[in-house]
């Protein structure tokens, strides 16, 4: 399931986002997406690090 949502941004940048044009919230499209996933990586580092087991253990 990881292996596919990490397959997302670089299929997006192919097919959907391969344009100036759009802007989101002042830059182009392009920016914006890369912008949008460096934070949405971050999310799911924070999250794995949350369930990873090793983690835990460390903790107590």
């Amino acid at each position: 399931m990881i292996y596919v949502i990490s397959v997302i941004p670089a299929l997006g940048s192919l097919f959907v986002i391969n344009r100036i044009e759009p802007y989101v919230l002042g830059m182009p499209f392009v920016l914006f997406w890369a912008i949008l996933w460096v934070c949405l990586t971050s999310v799911f580092l924070m999250i794995a690090n949350k369930l990873d087991p090793a983690t835990k253990e460390e903790e107590d």
